[in-house]
């Protein structure tokens, strides 16, 4: 049967109501709460299990695997509009550190990850795709969004079964970023590695049921237009579906003229943002956008990409990929923790757990796994994690971006090798920049 508009009503309907399902077992199952798990894994699991890769109980589309690749747009799209200008200078001065612990972890679970599954991998399993190593910073360090991204780009040149890796891996790393960091937060609080959370027991009510009490709501001011011309929700949300739009019809455009090289939409649609970014402080008219507002978008489509992109597994292909993709996923493992236990250490010497933590989170998971165990060690924001991430991720993005771009391409067009040494030797130099400006540290200063 033909794909309808209602077939996309009930496919988000079903998802919809499966995210409602999700906050409520968090909210009440005791042994949820003691997971973490977001509302968006528990409906993707759903999903799952009563969908067409499971018991087919749910009447999803055969379409469910395509909506991941479109919301990725929209999340990319918005970075742009989030984003606070800042210059080089005061990222050096003040969170030069963050941004080089940041972005080394980045490049090197991409780059690592590739040359460890061309070297021990790859050889064994003569089945597999020459890109098989970038499935692990594609579900790591990018999440189900990115996942979607990468696996939809492989899957256009042949290797179909890489969306389902892909999102399988972002889903093994979610889950070891909050189990895993869970259990890191209990030892580190047991030690006393953690400066603000002397005991796992201690944590607020609304950080295990995920429901927020009056009292400590937090409001946001959307109202930058008057609802008499158009809802303010609706202005914004208008502006991102433009955005992402934007970055679709210039990917086609691009398949028009240069059909060897295919640009996903959503590296274009972070840069039709940028272009949108520049236009609205160049008439003043940013001020009626609330990055706020735009970050609620994101996130929305974050949450259905999540539920849709686990839903979308197919269980078959996992079991056929299962022995190398346990042996690349432990080694993304391994890099993370030493990052999160030795790498840290020297770059904060007096938050190392905090930030490590913090970093755990996003490189296993997605930055907000990673806000979700910061919030755990520092309710109050007193170590300024997120504060100096916030800054640090500006010049990360588009490193971000082209990597996710580049890495997919260049392995298709057979330069594996060349991505590897693109990475590894960016690396070296952030770590070469990071011992001229001091920011790896011997010993620890005064409390922040």
């Amino acid at each position: 049967m033909a794909f309808s508009p209602w077939d996309f009503f009930v496919d988000f309907g079903l998802a919809a109501v499966l995210l409602i399902i999700g906050t409520i077992l968090r909210a009440k199952v005791k042994f949820i709460q003691k997971l973490f798990l977001p509302a968006s894994i528990i409906a993707g699991f759903l999903g799952l299990l009563l969908g067409p890769n499971g018991l087919n109980f749910l009447p999803f589309s055969n379409q469910i695997s395509t909506y991941p690749a479109i919301l990725i747009a929209f999340i990319f799209g918005s970075i742009p509009l989030t984003a606070n200008a800042v210059s080089w200078k005061k990222i050096k001065g003040r969170i030069g550190s963050m941004w080089a612990y940041s972005q080394n972890s980045m490049v090197l679970m991409w780059g690592a990850g590739l040359l460890f599954a061309m070297l021990f991998i790859n050889p064994f399993w003569d089945q597999l795709h020459a890109g098989f190593g970038l499935i692990l910073a594609a579900g790591f360090v990018g999440g189900h969004g990115t996942a979607a991204a990468v696996g939809d780009m492989f899957s256009k040149h042949g290797w179909e079964e890489a969306t389902s890796l892909a999102m399988t891996s972002a889903t093994v790393g979610v889950l070891a970023a909050i189990l895993i960091g869970v259990l890191f937060i209990k030892i580190g609080s047991k030690k006393g590695y953690t400066s603000y959370l002397t005991d796992f027991k201690d944590l607020p009510n609304e950080l295990r049921t995920g429901l927020i009490p009056p009292p400590k709501r937090q409001s946001i001011k959307m109202d930058t237009v008057s609802p008499i011309s158009v809802d303010p929700f609706v202005l914004h949300f208008a502006l991102v579906i433009f955005i992402a739009m934007g970055g679709y019809y210039l990917s086609k455009w691009g398949e028009a003229l240069f059909p060897q090289a295919t640009i996903p939409v959503f590296s274009l649609a972070f840069i039709v943002g940028l272009l949108v970014k520049k236009i609205l402080i160049s008439t003043n008219s940013d001020q009626y956008i609330n990055g706020h507002v735009v970050s609620r978008i994101s996130g929305s489509a974050t949450d259905f990409l999540v539920a849709f992109g686990i839903a979308s597994i197919s269980i078959s292909v996992v079991l056929d990929y299962i022995t190398p993709l346990v042996i690349l996923l432990s080694f993304g493992l391994i890099i993370a923790f030493m990052f999160f236990a030795v790498i840290s250490k020297k770059y904060f010497p007096d938050y190392w757990f905090e930030r490590g933590i913090f970093n755990w989170g996003w490189t296993t998971g997605t930055v907000a796994m990673g806000i979700a165990l910061l919030r755990i060690v520092d309710p109050h924001s007193e170590s300024k994690t997120l504060d100096d991430y916030g800054l640090a991720y500006i010049p990360i993005a588009p490193v971000e971006v082209l990597l996710v771009t580049f890495g997919p391409l260049l392995v298709i067009q057979s330069q594996s090798y060349l991505f590897v040494a693109v990475t590894l030797l960016a690396s070296a130099f952030i770590f070469w920049i990071s011992y001229k400006n001091n920011w790896i540290k011997k010993k620890a200063t005064t409390k922040q």
